[in-house]
């Protein structure tokens, strides 16, 4: 009967996960697709040769943050911001639950904050979509925590794997960032809801790779600029890291809500205004420079005039690097919703690109011709791998989004370097770091792990019968007598633990009745 039970179970969990894979690959598209017909709808006012280009470069980011805090305010009313860390919050400390509006919430917010122009990634509302699906369901079919816990990273590998379509970069995030330690038989409901979303994405979408690219052959003489760009990609997602945080908590000191929505939408968007990679996700900006190109990325900017020189290319995007980490920032703070993981590749590919250019421009430089695009593509891996300290995830997400197969070895050589110098310095990823601070985090560590699952009031047992301080001998051997504890618990009117009666104490006691009243 057990075995056919758990069989039962099993069979249970894995149609679930099926569902889940499903319904997380359906969010995810229809997450894409209206961000993209809000974009569609904005993009004449945006165009460089629209009049009023720059009012609206200014307007449209705040106005998108505007309608999203009020949707969260006084709709969602509940803080659904950071949604990777607060998937990781309710793994640690919530016993996997997530509210139900997660389920909605998340998606509506964020996509109109990016649709409008907001500087953020779609991936971690989407990864807390996916998230609430897996958690929503399993608590409503009467699952255990752990398989709960399981359905919640089913959600967030397929919500992964449907916006970007691949697959074992969702199973692998699950793995590297959700969920601290799970056994080969979970692997099964994860490799299920991954490939099921996926297969909705393939669907919906088409089977071509998110980002086309003009790669050039790998060459075994360009490793030791891969190492270099394995050390930038480290200490640049110590800077990504460590000024989002910093940031965050200045901006977080403003009291006044509207005060903080009008400084951070001016500031968001006097920043695309000068900057127009800044506006929206970036990806458009990382799909140019994969094809080789860069010069149409500041059309509509009034610093455009400056690429004139050829050294002003390599140092106007390293600025756009710089300024992207702020306009994410000014975005969340100021009321709208979204993520760092796009804004993570966009700078990543950014920085591959200012190294290779750099290089192919210093004296020695052409005799080596390094090939552009692979080092945008393999520096979106490095900083990744940094900033997420999620090596593994970097490597075949990076992969599978751009069919850069061929250039798994640089791959791994960035990103393995990128993660080894931000943990010299950084123990925590981005997602991490907060709880950490706060003792929330549920860690690799398994010793560590089970003592942050483990409740107290498992631990403490309340089944001593209990005596008052004022009782008799009498009474106290009454309750000696219809109990088989070695302990009494002696507590007062108010309920408060004032001390123990070991029951061996009382047996000298119990042939002399003449004390029992006294």
């Amino acid at each position: 009967m057990m075995t056919r039970r758990r069989t039962s179970d099993r069979n249970l969990l894995l149609a679930l996960s099926l569902l889940v894979g499903v319904l997380s690959g359906l969010a995810a598209v229809l997450l894409k697709t209206v961000i993209s017909l809000i974009q569609g709808l904005v993009s004449p006012l945006m165009a460089a040769s629209s009049p009023a280009h720059s009012l609206w470069a200014i307007a449209l980011p705040g106005l998108g943050m505007m309608l999203s805090y009020l949707l969260v305010r006084f709709v969602i009313r509940d803080d659904i911001s950071h949604g990777v860390t607060r998937a990781l919050y309710s793994i640690s400390k919530n016993e996997s639950r997530i509210k139900g509006h997660n389920v909605w919430s998340s998606m509506a917010a964020s996509s109109l904050t990016i649709g409008l122009g907001g500087s953020v990634g779609a991936e971690a509302p989407i990864v807390y979509t996916g998230a609430a699906i897996g958690s929503n369901i399993g608590r409503r079919f009467g699952l255990s925590y752990r398989d709960v816990t399981i359905l919640l990273g089913c959600g967030a590998a397929g919500a992964i794997s449907g916006i970007f379509k691949a697959p074992l970069a969702g199973v692998l995030f699950t793995l590297e960032i959700l969920l601290f330690n799970i056994s080969m038989s979970s692997m099964t409901p994860l490799l299920l809801s991954t490939i099921s979303a996926a297969v909705i994405a393939y669907l919906f979408q088409g089977t071509e790779p998110a980002f086309a690219c003009a790669l050039a052959p790998f060459n075994m003489r360009n490793i030791p600029f891969y190492l270099v760009l394995g050390v930038l990609g480290g200490f640049c997602s110590l800077y990504f890291t460590r000024t989002t945080l910093w940031m965050e908590d200045r901006v977080a000191r403003i009291a006044n809500p509207w005060f903080k929505w009008a400084l951070c939408a001016l500031g968001l968007g006097l920043l695309i205004f000068l900057m127009p990679p800044l506006f929206g996700e970036g990806y458009d900006t990382v799909r140019i420079l994969l094809q080789g190109g860069e010069g149409s990325v500041m059309d509509g900017s009034p610093l455009a005039f400056i690429l004139r020189t050829p050294w002003s290319v390599p140092l106007l995007f390293a600025l756009v690097f710089l300024l992207k980490i702020f306009s994410m920032t000014l975005t969340n703070a100021g009321g709208g919703v979204g993520g760092t993981f796009g804004p993570t590749l966009v700078v990543g590919a950014i920085a591959g690109f200012v190294l290779s250019r750099t290089i192919n421009m210093l004296p020695f430089g052409p005799g080596f011709n390094l090939p552009e695009p692979n080092f945008v593509l393999v520096g979106m891996a490095a900083l990744m791998a940094g900033v997420m300290q999620a090596p593994m995830t970097a490597i075949f997400l990076i992969a599978e989004i751009t069919g850069g197969y061929d250039l798994f070895l640089p791959l791994i050589v960035s990103s393995t370097v990128s993660y080894g110098v931000t943990r010299i310095w950084e123990r925590y990823s981005i997602y991490t770091k907060r709880l950490a601070q706060k003792g929330e985090l549920l860690t690799h560590d398994s010793d560590q792990a089970a003592m942050a699952l483990m409740n107290t009031s498992d631990l403490i047992r309340d089944k001593y019968p209990r005596v008052s301080p004022e009782d008799s001998l009498g009474q106290l051997m009454k309750v000696v007598a219809g109990s088989t504890t070695q302990v009494l618990a002696v507590v007062d009117k108010d309920d408060i633990f004032q001390g123990l009666v070991d029951v061996n104490s009382l047996r000298p006691l119990m042939s002399k009745t003449h004390l029992f009243s006294s």
